[in-house]
């Protein structure tokens, strides 16, 4: 019997876009209310997934959109991580 393993997807919040899990990148913000991406998407909390796209994350920057979504205050310094984040992944290919 073939049985194909099922793709887990989700939705980014800046585009609308479902997408395999893999090809997103997780922010979660803790109890504490720390925001931080977590690459290996396991951490504990509220999380957003947002696709590994320099337009999405633009997007998610100007309209605010992670800021609503996790209920928390974004530092600019989390969208330069991510670009950066995304920037690596594009190098490694």
């Amino acid at each position: 019997m073939n049985s194909r393993k099922k793709v887990p997807m989700r939705k980014c919040v800046a585009t609308g876009e479902m997408r395999p899990k893999k090809e997103l990148v997780r922010i979660v913000r803790s109890k504490e209310g720390d925001v931080s991406v977590d690459p290996t998407g396991k951490k504990s909390g509220r999380g957003a997934y947002l696709s590994k796209d320099k337009e999405a994350v633009l997007l998610a920057k100007k309209r605010n959109i992670l800021s609503k979504h996790l209920e928390a205050n974004i530092d600019e310094t989390l969208y330069d991580e991510l670009l950066d984040l995304i920037e690596k992944e594009k190098r490694q290919i």
